[in-house]
């Protein structure tokens, strides 16, 4: 079957509005508080240390399969991008979904940006594993396919015939076999399309709120319900993205304050986020760390994008929120989080760093020498 049957071009690239996304907005993203909550963070499409990681937490066995009975696993997002086994993670994920439920479980998968920018189509920072991921015996006659119904004539109109094939060589090397099917496997009507488009943005377990980047002042009014009906919305019909909640720096998966912002300058909105959802701690994702879980503001905000990734290369390290008390699992040793001051947070760090291949990667961060956070690191 011609892509031209499966999926309409402009599926693919603008986004269809025909995505039915009234059910998704039934959703819940309320939950009553867990006695057991591991929370993992950026992914970046890193199979292998993603389930060494949900073995390490008691997670998964060495099948796989869920094994921790009526704990809940929060995701955070950015599944995506980068690594070259973004799909073998997001299987898994719908895997254990099911085997979580039947255990009286949850995995909770939140959407970050890199989930939205696949789905929008800005693949920036897609690898070439990802695409091969999709590759099968037809791929080269999709392609072929697709680039006749859909490409050739905006892409040669106008030009010398001498210039069709440097166009068409040049098309066809910025689009690697795979690129069409996984563009129809992230539309509204593909496998993983219709998977992330009923995830939320934005969560709440208890007295803990969960998000991919951050809250902002600009949308520290907005209830977690109008966060995840607009992202929906958005990702159902790409016409609103532009001056939306998606593709905003201030929005839920954009915003980087809570995590690079002086804490002096930014207590009072963090107050005022915890008084909003009603909520003791907010716990965020994209902005890695220098290599460990960090608590800022006493606690109140918690950093778990560790740089899993070999792409970042960070540790294999989460949260772990086990009857009230809060731990990082940090090289298979768990590790209480601080929440006082500068002493007890240099206490952590220091039996962090004591777990890490020397030299461990926070002894500037010990030091004080350079930021919490990766700040080079935008996207």
């Amino acid at each position: 079957m011609s892509p031209s049957n499966r999926l309409p071009h402009r599926a693919l690239v603008l986004g269809a509005v025909s995505f039915c996304w009234i059910f998704a907005l039934l959703g819940q993203d309320e939950f009553p508080a867990a006695e057991r909550i591991v929370a993992v963070g950026d992914v970046h499409g890193d199979f292998d240390r993603f389930t060494a990681l949900l073995r390490d937490a008691g997670i998964i066995d060495k099948k796989q399969k869920w094994i921790a009975g009526r704990t809940q696993l929060v995701q955070t997002g950015d599944l995506l991008d980068r690594g070259p086994e973004s799909r073998r993670v997001m299987d898994l994920l719908m895997r254990l979904e099911g085997q979580a439920l039947k255990a009286g479980g949850r995995v909770h998968v939140l959407l970050g940006n890199h989930e939205a920018m696949n789905m929008y189509g800005d693949l920036r920072y897609v690898s070439e594993g990802e695409y091969a991921a999709f590759r099968s015996p037809q791929s080269e006659k999709v392609r072929d396919a697709y680039f006749e119904n859909h490409v050739a004539t905006a892409l040669l109109k106008g030009n010398e015939r001498g210039e069709e094939r440097q166009l068409r060589t040049k098309w066809y090397a910025a689009h690697p076999l795979g690129w069409v099917e996984q563009r129809f496997a992230f539309g509204p009507d593909g496998a993983y399309g219709k998977w992330l488009r009923q995830k939320n943005a934005v969560i709440k377990i208890g007295d803990i709120l969960f998000l991919h980047g951050g809250i902002s002042p600009k949308y520290s009014t907005w209830s977690m319900r109008q966060l995840n009906d607009a992202v929906r919305k958005e990702l159902a019909d790409f016409r609103l993205l532009e001056n939306g909640v998606v593709a905003d720096p201030a929005g839920p998966l954009w915003y980087r304050g809570l995590a690079e912002a002086p804490e002096a300058d930014t207590a009072e909105a963090v107050g005022e986020v915890l008084q909003r959802y009603q909520v003791k701690h907010v716990v965020i994702g994209h902005t890695p760390t220098r290599g460990a879980v960090l608590p800022r503001f006493g606690g109140k905000v918690i950093l778990i994008d560790v740089g899993l990734s070999k792409f970042y290369g960070g540790p294999l390290a989460c949260l772990i929120i086990d009857k009230s008390r809060f731990q990082a699992l940090h090289r298979g040793t768990r590790l209480d989080l601080p929440s006082g001051g500068q002493a007890d947070l240099s206490a952590y760090l220091k039996a962090a760093a004591a777990l890490d291949p020397k030299p461990s990667p926070l002894e500037p961060l010990i030091s004080g020498s350079v930021p919490v956070v990766r700040s080079t690191e935008r996207q």
